[in-house]
């Protein structure tokens, strides 16, 4: 159970399913299956969705995960990773929010157990928002790729958060653990099994929970973890509000929220019975029509800002709808002299079961400028049983297409053998930064992992630094939703101190096991590799970008013309 439905929304735990609102027809391809037919048939019904841009992410979890009450008038983020309190205050959008609080996107399912040639964009499995959630960059960082499973002992505990190792039978051959609040462990489970589902074509090369096989797809351990959390915490209100919003956006719902024993028909006790929707828990989309219709926001005569877009370029917000007791469909409409430039993804009828649901209807708008100066338009709500209708004023400022100057990376400091801390100039006067933006790439276990971080600030500070793993990092800036181009490369060296850097090195060293890869910045120099006891062990006259050499285990020296000596261990 959510802790803030503990007191005052009990009731809904017992009869959560009834709150579920699926279109009729929508879930049918199940009628009659079991087993793998069923799991089957359930990724027909949902793998069929919109690939979302990566980036925009925040501005659809402000209406998707965040707490029904207000904190001081403003929304607050609902992190399933920590009790932190971060808000969107008045002015700001997801977005700029996100940016604000240092928070980060997270991979419930890691990236990094699907990539491929370094790449994680090549899946929709990447922006997908049932597998995305917002989260403290601390816990983010903390969780890594550990898969789900039960510490024995935790080396790090938010209070809801749990990394440590793993008990004896979980984890699948990882040494650490990721383990959320018992409050969140249906809701991760699901999440997997969303995965499981829908995605068991991929090229799982990471193999702690997953293996690529039509069915069952998790393995025994894995399975077998996933379904006694979906006991433990059945699903809630949470779960089933954020299922009507993701679908908004993303056109597909989460089957194993809709049914809360279709785990067990795939995958559980029940895997010999056949499924038929309408026998299940929260079967029945349509619930009956009592009262009044009313629109309960927007209120009339408020206003959605767009803030300050380039000309050409574009910018959505979202107007959230809600109502209560429409008897038909609700009619928009946008007016006025700049009304060509703001466009509703719907321009016709948005349905009245949609509208009368807890979350309402979150409907796109979309500015485009087509001039430099302010702009203003009015979009109406009218029809749906209504009396009267609801006027919401559009409006945003256009600005010239910004020019943008390369930022330069500086070295790190306050290097540690587990963080750094990593430096850049800031922009030139004159421009303006919305917001930097940091790339890390480092080489883990033979796989390239990149992050993005976001700040306000010239520096950023890595408290995840693994000091046998050599990375990078360079820097843009963004502005008016554009990025400029990429920094110099800095180069951290494997190593504990800041004396073991090496800023622009020519070539650069990343440890793998039993050996280390080299990636050349420039021209091939010779390289030499010496024992601690000074004996040259490797020379290579003209490395090649990508070599990689194994060595027994020790500690080893690695230098080439031009680059300061790289210590290393095997």
């Amino acid at each position: 159970m959510k802790r803030f439905y503990m007191t005052l929304m009990l009731v809904l735990f017992v009869c959560a399913g009834a709150s579920a609102e699926f279109k009729n027809g929508y879930y049918d391809k199940m009628n009659g299956k079991s087993g793998a037919a069923l799991k089957a048939a359930a990724k027909e019904c949902v793998r069929t969705h919109q690939t979302l841009v990566y980036s925009d992410l925040p501005t659809y979890w402000q209406y998707s995960d965040v707490y029904p009450e207000l904190v001081d008038g403003c929304k607050r983020w609902w992190d399933m990773y920590s009790d932190a309190v971060y808000l969107i205050k008045r002015g700001q959008t997801g977005k700029s929010s996100f940016s604000a609080n240092k928070m980060q996107r997270e991979h419930s399912v890691p990236k990094s157990w699907w990539k491929q040639s370094g790449s994680v964009e090549y899946t929709p499995a990447y922006s997908d928002m049932w597998n995305l959630f917002p989260s403290d960059g601390a816990a983010n960082q903390a969780k890594l790729n550990y898969p789900l499973g039960l510490t024995a002992s935790a080396n790090f505990n938010n209070g809801v958060t749990k990394v440590g190792g793993a008990q004896t039978g979980y984890g699948g051959g990882s040494r650490y653990v990721f383990e959320p609040a018992d409050e969140y462990k249906g809701d991760f489970a699901r999440a997997y099994m969303y995965v499981a589902t829908v995605y068991d074509d991929i090229n799982w090369v990471v193999n702690y929970m997953y293996q690529k096989e039509a069915y069952p797809t998790l393995i025994p351990w894995a399975r077998e973890r996933l379904l006694q959390w979906c006991r433990q915490d059945p699903v809630d209100q949470k779960e089933i509000d954020r299922n009507n919003v993701v679908e908004q956006y993303q056109g597909n719902r989460n089957p194993f929220v809709d049914f809360p024993e279709l785990a067990e028909y795939v995958w559980g006790t029940r895997t010999t019975e056949v499924f038929y929707v309408n026998q299940q828990e929260g079967s029945d989309p349509t619930p009956p029509i009592t009262g009044d219709p009313e629109i309960t926001a927007p209120v009339n005569g408020e206003a959605l800002d767009f803030g300050q877009v380039a000309v050409g370029r574009s910018e959505t917000r979202v107007l959230q709808i809600v109502g209560k007791n429409l008897t038909s469909a609700l009619s928009v409409r946008v007016s006025g002299a700049d009304k060509n430039m703001f466009v509703p993804e719907i321009t016709k009828e948005i349905p009245a079961a949609t509208i009368n649901q807890n979350q309402g209807y979150l409907l796109n708008i979309t500015y485009t400028p087509t001039a430099v100066g302010r702009h203003e338009a009015k979009i109406m709500l009218y029809d749906g049983g209504l009396t009267g209708s609801i006027a919401v004023t559009l409006k945003g400022e256009a600005l010239p297409m910004p020019t943008f100057t390369t930022l330069t990376a500086l070295q790190p400091t306050d290097v540690t053998a587990n963080s750094y801390t990593a430096h850049w100039n800031p922009v030139p006067e004159g421009e303006i930064a919305d917001y930097y933006v940091l790339t890390r790439t480092r080489l883990v276990d033979g796989n390239q992992e990149t992050e993005t971080y976001e700040t306000g600030e010239t520096s950023y500070v890595i408290s995840d630094r693994d000091p046998s793993v050599a990375e990078t990092y360079y820097v843009q800036y963004s502005r008016l939703g554009m990025l400029s181009e990429p920094s110099n490369e800095i180069y951290v060296a494997a190593g504990s101190s800041v004396e073991e850097l090496y800023v622009s090195a020519p070539m650069q060293i990343y440890t793998v096991n039993g050996g280390f890869m080299i990636k050349l910045n420039g021209e091939s120099k010779p390289m030499h590799v010496y024992d601690v006891n000074g004996t040259e062990v490797i020379y290579v006259a003209t490395p090649v970008d990508g070599d990689i050499f194994l060595l027994p285990q020790g500690a080893y020296i690695v230098t080439a013309e031009g680059m300061r000596p790289v210590k290393i261990i095997i």
